[in-house]
């Protein structure tokens, strides 16, 4: 089989694919990030999903996205981290580099002449400032949702019907949540134009988007990567110009074999699974691990 060509872009931004968790489209991530080639990779909040997580949840699907994350750092990719609030505890690590490898809480970037200021989103939540718990709450039972979810659209599958989003429905239908959405994005904006930013860019609330957006003040181009539970999205730049990369319209990526390599295939023991990160670790450092 002849070997794809892979699309190379500037930049890539990433969001909300919540590893750890059951709605998470770990494979179809892996799938999409197999067709690209990016010079700048920034993972925008709530990658692993920390609140989350359970140590006996996170399958292989999970982990070979980390793998080719670490894949693409030595192939020269340069990847940020921004901090969400599912990893939150990564922001007591904010400002760590490790080779082309940085975790921030945000970014501003100058690209063709123009500013973008980068960051997750949750700032704007006033249930994350001021009812966390209930904030954790409500994730929980997006994730259970989103299993419903998951079982409803099998069912659906075997008579024949196409998938449905319970969780899109809901939002797209309760006015408050639409009403959130729309201040999220005014809120980001207006903060932009008034520190004369050409682009801010979001991620957090599960809703792609690419419009401009114009005040009195002046105006700015809000972006927003969506997520991998549902939209299944991501934002890409080349040629100067931002695209909004949705997988249901990718052809290429899901074509992807999903074989695993003879490497990936190879049975991993308890004891390979714990050393896993700190094996990689010592790749980047180029330090042979120790023989017993």
């Amino acid at each position: 089989m002849k070997k794809q060509k892979k699309r190379k872009l500037d930049y890539v931004v990433i969001s909300d694919v919540h590893l750890g968790t059951y709605g998470c489209s770990a494979k179809e991530l892996l799938n999409y990030l197999k067709t690209i080639q990016p010079k700048v990779l920034i993972l925008n909040g709530d990658i692993i999903d920390i609140w989350q997580f359970n140590k006996r949840y996170f399958p292989k699907s999970h982990m070979n996205v980390i793998k080719h994350l670490t894949g693409l750092l030595s192939k020269g990719t340069e990847i940020y981290y921004i901090t969400g609030n599912h990893d939150e505890m990564l922001r007591k690590f904010k400002g760590f580099q490790l080779g082309n490898f940085k975790i921030l809480n945000k970014l501003v970037l100058d690209i063709d002449d123009k500013k973008a200021w980068i960051f997750h989103g949750d700032v704007f939540d006033v249930t994350m400032q001021h009812s966390k718990w209930l904030a954790k709450l409500g994730g929980k039972g997006y994730d259970l949702l989103i299993v419903l979810n998951t079982f409803i659209n099998w069912i659906s599958s075997l008579f024949g019907y196409g998938k449905l989003s319970l969780s899109k429905k809901i939002k797209n239908s309760v006015k408050s949540a639409v009403k959130f959405i729309n201040n999220f994005e005014i809120t980001a904006s207006d903060i932009a134009i008034e520190n004369n930013y050409d682009y801010v860019i979001c991620g957090h609330i599960h809703q792609p988007e690419i419009r401009e957006i114009e005040t009195q003040k002046g105006k700015t181009t809000y972006l927003n990567s969506g997520d991998w539970i549902e939209n299944l999205t991501a934002l890409e730049y080349s040629n100067k110009e931002w695209n909004l990369y949705e997988y249901a319209k990718d052809k290429v990526a899901k074509k992807q074999e999903n074989k695993l390599s003879k490497k990936e295939l190879k049975i991993i023991n308890k004891e390979e699974k714990n050393n896993f990160l700190f094996e990689e670790l010592l790749k980047e450092f180029d330090i042979q691990k120790p023989v017993k």
